[in-house]
């Protein structure tokens, strides 16, 4: 008797998968996806579910604005099926967003010095000028402050505050942190067992570069807990902070004042009026040397 029962239970499962298939095949995507895949049939029909999910994920991803509207268990990240050697499995790619994140993070840890800077820009003259005084005259025991760089995407700002703090730290032994603060931001919440460490260096190194301000999604845990956090404490014990933006700074006051609950202009100016206190403001508008 219990064979018996064991036997329908199963025929009834096949049925089912069988329905979900012949369901599915009205998606044209979903169809599109079996034969990309050069699936048989019998071989769909049992990775119905896991087929329709990854079309699913993939059309949520075609609409996303950043890692803010990221709903995938491996945020920035989309899992895929993929066939081999007459197998399929499933493996974890990389939106476009992580992409940008890994360029970034290969500029910010790639090596540059100011010998390798391009010294013809006569738009980066004055900026140049003021790293030269700025290295000669360091002495990581007096407080001095550091530099709030914004103008236009790929002007090499990134890149001649990085030759400036790699230069620092191979000859005068400074210890340098550079951190590309939208991924920070996400970092630090994905990672709370880490949070209390990367908080601690971010506060305390000599000096700190947070790359591209305003360009991570503001929330108030970001901007009050981590980003308020960090400048106080570095006023504090009188550190070199140095930042790069798109955005002005008046454009950044603005930008930090809004987030996806609430707007609070007075929480914004702190942030500002930290800045202040720790920069020099100065523009570079140039040509995009991404291109």
């Amino acid at each position: 008797m219990p064979l018996v029962k064991e036997l329908t239970t199963k025929n009834i499962d096949v049925l089912d998968l069988e329905k979900n298939f012949k369901s599915a095949c009205v998606d044209k995507d979903f169809v599109a996806l079996v034969k990309n895949l050069k699936l048989e049939p019998k071989v769909a029909i049992k990775m119905t579910s896991k087929l329709q999910r990854a079309i699913e994920a993939e059309k949520e991803c075609q609409n996303c604005k950043g890692f803010f509207m990221c709903k995938h268990a491996y945020p920035g990240h989309l899992e895929v099926p993929k066939r081999k050697d007459k197998k399929v499995y499933f493996t974890y790619v990389p939106c476009k967003y992580q992409k940008q994140v890994f360029e970034k993070e290969e500029k910010l840890n790639k090596k540059i010095y100011i010998k390798d800077i391009d010294t013809q820009d006569k738009k980066q003259l004055e900026i140049i000028k003021w790293m030269d005084q700025f290295y000669e005259t360091y002495d990581v025991s007096r407080n001095k402050k550091g530099l709030y760089l914004h103008g236009s995407f790929g002007s090499g700002k990134t890149y001649l505050l990085t030759a400036l703090l790699n230069e620092l730290e191979i000859n005068k032994n400074v210890s340098i942190e550079i951190v590309y603060f939208p991924e920070a931001l996400r970092s630090l919440k994905e990672d709370f067992d880490a949070f209390g460490y990367k908080m601690h260096r971010y506060m305390t190194v000599n000096i700190l570069l947070l790359d591209d301000i305003g360009a991570e999604n503001v929330t108030e845990w970001g901007r009050d807990e981590v980003l308020g956090t960090i400048l106080q404490t570095r006023m504090d014990k009188k550190k070199t902070t140095f930042f790069t933006s798109n955005l002005s700074i008046t454009e950044l006051e603005q930008n930090l004042s809004i987030s996806k609950t609430s707007v609070d202009k007075v929480k914004a100016r702190r942030i500002i009026e930290r800045i202040k206190q720790l920069t020099k403001d100065m523009e570079l508008i140039s040509e995009n040397r991404r291109k």
